[in-house]
């Protein structure tokens, strides 16, 4: 990639050696390698954390989808000097490879021009086994999504076979799971400090390799890679045990025994983000853009769903057996103040191809603006019952005035012609509010068309299992939609 081909762009960190130059680096403290394009937007896990690190005066450079069949792509800035970071990208790999029928897709929206096939299946093994290779001594720290899902022993449905926890495979030092700010702050600075990367054993929300578990106290030891090859009940059990360890209040650290001298310790999740440190990860200066030398190849695909979107909270209290957001940004809900939500929109509606409307206010469920009660902030989420299975807890706030407020604010800013909801309401929460007000004005101004909502199946002995409300909550749903 020669910068003469493209308009270089000083917003964006270094995605190649002339725009590092540019940028006045002699050596980055940590080169990123992700398996996405390179979008400086804060929808994508790696532009919020390489800006985290840059507000921490840390300088880090991006490799954006290296070819994995030539070593010296993961050369091109050296060695840094902290270590390297790699994540697969916004998608696990083979989810971003593959339909659920185990056949290839044809587009890849988080690469130029949609094109299939610029990151290797398995991509974070992938990349730390490339990195090993030309740099054995540099730390690696490895995250996203799927590292996160697969920071422990696995099933692995593309291969169908169980698999070891991608530490493992990966060769990397340290794994970092769910929401990363917090930890990769943490990790940096011990890095910094002189610390080796195998001896930081200390960060909340990170797993590790070690070779004894000797210093560990207060820990749970799940079933071994061993104990889970020879019975698919330890698995169940050891996947229970893990359940209800994704609290930072209540969770313990996670033991997992492979051979005889290795084992994959997880220590509990990091503390969720306060409502200021999240507003402020929202502030930081992103491009809101992707890197200007995918213009040519036809731009990056995903960035048009989220470009006009906004988020307004993390975390999801639903508790869906089949939902895996329990444990990447877990069950106790963090938001953003108004003020940081209107701030943010103030930017989207100068951009000159802002059209009138806001995409998206929202998260993984849309509807959900504070935590499930007022016993969370001091006990953290109930291990053993679900805030709205069977029936919704008789603790459970039902209060959607915060959530509209903010609407209203948005609805009324200039150039705003409409403020839709695209990214999931949770209608038996919705159905529990005994105040109409939320439910007319959303269908009076926030639906696009469709309303998305996920009643999953109209089985009500395949909702139980699945942790959905029974069909008759969703027929009632309905029925006020239509009145």
């Amino acid at each position: 990639m020669n910068i003469l081909d493209y308009e270089y762009d000083s917003r964006f960190l270094p995605l190649n050696m002339e725009e590092m130059k540019i940028k006045g680096y002699d050596q980055p403290d940590f080169v990123y390698v992700i398996g996405d394009a390179y979008v400086d937007h804060p929808s994508f896990g790696h532009a919020i954390i390489s800006r985290v690190l840059e507000l921490n005066g840390y300088k880090v450079a991006i490799i954006s989808q290296p070819d994995w069949k030539d070593e010296n792509s993961i050369c091109i800035y050296g060695k840094p000097r902290l270590g390297f970071l790699v994540t697969a990208g916004n998608m696990d790999s083979m989810v971003n490879h593959y339909s659920v029928s185990k056949k290839r897709r044809s587009t890849d929206a988080f690469t130029p021009g949609g094109e299939m096939g610029k990151r290797p299946d398995y991509a974070t093994i992938v990349y730390c086994n490339l990195i090993k290779r030309k740099f054995k001594d540099s730390p690696i720290i490895i995250g996203g999504i799927e590292a996160s899902l697969r920071r422990l022993a696995h099933y692995d449905y593309w291969s169908n076979k169980l698999k070891h926890s991608i530490l493992v495979d990966s060769q990397a030092d340290l794994l970092i799971y769910g929401m990363g700010e917090k930890a990769i702050v943490e990790i940096a600075d011990a890095l910094d400090s002189g610390i080796a990367a195998r001896d930081i054993s200390f960060v909340n929300g990170t797993a590790y390799l070690a070779k004894d578990i000797d210093n560990l106290y207060d820990y749970i030891e799940l079933p071994s890679y061993n104990e889970l090859l020879e019975d698919k009940l330890n698995y169940a059990r050891s996947f229970n045990v893990q359940y209800e360890n994704t609290d930072h209040y209540t969770a313990k650290i996670l033991v997992e025994q492979y051979g005889e001298k290795k084992y994959v310790v997880q220590n509990p999740p990091a503390k969720p983000l306060t409502e200021s440190e999240m507003d402020r990860v929202y502030a930081l200066e992103y491009a809101r853009d992707y890197h200007p030398s995918y213009k040519k190849l036809g731009g990056v695909p995903a960035i048009s769903e989220v470009k006009f979107s906004l988020v307004s909270n993390r975390g999801c209290y639903g508790g869906c057996s089949f939902c895996a957001l329990t444990f990447h940004q877990g069950r106790m809900l963090q938001t953003r103040s108004h003020a940081s939500i209107i701030h943010e929109a103030e930017k989207i509606i100068w951009d000159p191809d802002f059209k009138g409307y806001i995409h998206d206010v929202g998260g993984p469920t849309a509807n959900f603006r504070h935590k499930a009660c007022e016993k969370q902030k001091k006990y953290g989420v109930c291990k053993n019952k679900q805030c709205l299975f069977p029936k919704p807890c008789s603790n459970l706030v039902v209060d959607h005035s915060d959530y509209l407020e903010l609407l209203r604010k948005l609805r009324e800013l200039p150039k705003v012609k409409k403020v839709f909801i695209r990214s999931g309401i949770r209608f038996d929460y919705l159905m529990a509010d005994k105040n109409d007000e939320f439910f007319y004005e959303l269908c009076q101004h926030h639906v696009s068309g469709q309303l998305k909502v996920a009643p999953e199946h109209v089985s009500d002995n395949v909702l139980r299992l699945m942790g959905k409300p029974e069909n008759s909550v969703f027929n009632s749903f309905c029925e006020n939609i239509r009145r």
